[in-house]
């Protein structure tokens, strides 16, 4: 891990840190390590955001971290099909693959560094599968699944896809160069040296980025005040704020108000981490609205969320391709 690398961060654009005098380090207001479960077949996910108050995440609904899982020949798992309504979920596959059909005509195979963004909006239905190849061979299965809520004037538009490729991501590097930056959507840097941005793009701002830090390094990063801030460990350990607040596998660092992040590296790492510490660092504007959420379906209000399932019972997001 992780699939999308380079074998000379020296070349890459550096983002310059914010100063530490005009700047403020968004302290850490929780730290939670998350539970494992089993979703869809029976892949094994961390539950990225369980117990967190939702005023918190805004406008991010649920994460779920599926893997890191080395299967043998036959185990591979998906999901049957099942429908969304009134959100997005962006799918980045850091290792292995899969593939995805919809009730629209859609689909396609995310690999290695790519992701896959749907606008479930009005809603559809769809299905999450290994490929062939890899349920004969077994191999290596990692990444996230991440759930971006849509504001109320969205949630009933088109679904649509967008599928990026591992090599469109932007790729920086931390001011010393002690870490690898993956800006997957939204914009990294400053109105002074730059921005850089990511391919993905969604109706909620948000940024996505996903860090690979060396051991003992640090990073400090600057971040838009307007978002709200939290980072997630791959794999790794390490510390995040001011405060240095420990970071392990599976933790989620709730930040509160700022306009600089710092996450660091331990020292020491296990080898199977791949010497060093992988986070996801991700935020976005609140969106402020009341959510309704059941199941596979984001909604503002209980009625919308039953008027969901009625579509959904009755056909109306769609019938299984034959």
């Amino acid at each position: 891990m992780p699939a999308v690398t380079v074998s000379d961060i020296t070349v890459l654009p550096r983002i310059a840190e914010p100063d530490p005098a005009t700047t403020v380090t968004r302290p850490v207001l929780a730290a939670r390590p998350s539970p494992t479960g089993h979703e869809g077949e029976g892949f094994p996910v961390r539950r990225s955001f369980a117990g967190i108050d939702q005023a918190h995440l805004d406008p991010f609904i649920h994460m779920d971290q599926m893997g890191e899982i080395e299967y043998a020949p036959g185990e591979p798992k998906g999901t049957p099909w099942h429908p969304h309504r009134g959100f997005e979920t962006v799918t980045y596959m850091i290792d292995g693959e899969m593939q995805h059909r919809d009730s629209i005509g859609g689909g396609g195979l995310i690999s290695n560094g790519d992701t896959q963004w749907m606008t479930a909006g009005s809603g559809l239905l769809h299905i999450e599968t290994p490929p062939e190849q890899l349920v004969l061979s077994g191999g290596l299965f990692h990444g996230i699944q991440l759930w971006v809520n849509l504001p109320a004037a969205d949630k009933m538009i088109a679904p649509r896809y967008q599928d990026i490729r591992g090599g469109e991501v932007a790729l920086l590097s931390s001011a010393d160069g002690g870490a690898l930056l993956r800006v997957i959507a939204g914009e990294l840097g400053d109105s002074v040296h730059g921005m850089h941005a990511g391919p993905g793009s969604t109706h909620t701002p948000i940024t996505l980025v996903h860090a690979t830090i060396a051991p003992g390094a640090q990073v400090r990063l600057p971040w838009n005040p307007a978002y709200n801030a939290l980072v997630y460990t791959l794999s790794g350990e390490g510390h995040v704020g001011a405060e240095r607040t420990p970071l392990a596998t599976g933790t989620t660092a709730v930040l509160g108000a700022g306009d600089a992040i710092v996450v660091g590296a331990n020292g020491a790492q296990e080898a199977r981490h791949g010497g060093g510490l992988d986070v996801l660092i991700l935020g976005g504007r609140p969106i402020r609205e009341p959510v309704a959420a059941y199941g596979p379906f984001v909604m503002n209000t209980k009625a919308e969320l039953m008027k969901a399932f009625e579509d959904f019972q009755t056909g109306r997001l769609g019938v299984i391709p034959e």
